[in-house]
């Protein structure tokens, strides 16, 4: 009984991690998508950044992350939490 509680406790362990990924690539998404999100030179949509989102809306928070946390220090933001 003891192994299986152990087992049961390693495989569910990664579940936080990426629920912290998600609201964390969710945060990311917001500003970005408040501030950033039209190119102020051309006034059209940033592409990099609404493939970025859309990432992490499917659940691809190790695709979206990186580029959205790029385009806002790139900008002078200040990132959120982890």
């Amino acid at each position: 009984m003891k192994r299986l509680f152990v087992a049961i406790v390693l495989v569910l362990s990664p579940l936080p991690a990426l629920a912290d990924d998600a609201s964390y690539c969710a945060s990311l998404s917001e500003l970005a998508l408040k501030y950033l999100s039209y190119n102020s030179k051309r006034g059209v949509p940033d592409g990099d950044i609404a493939a970025a989102v859309d990432q992490c809306q499917r659940g691809n928070t190790a695709g979206g992350i990186p580029t959205l946390e790029r385009k806002l220090r790139n900008n002078g933001f200040t990132l959120p939490q982890r």
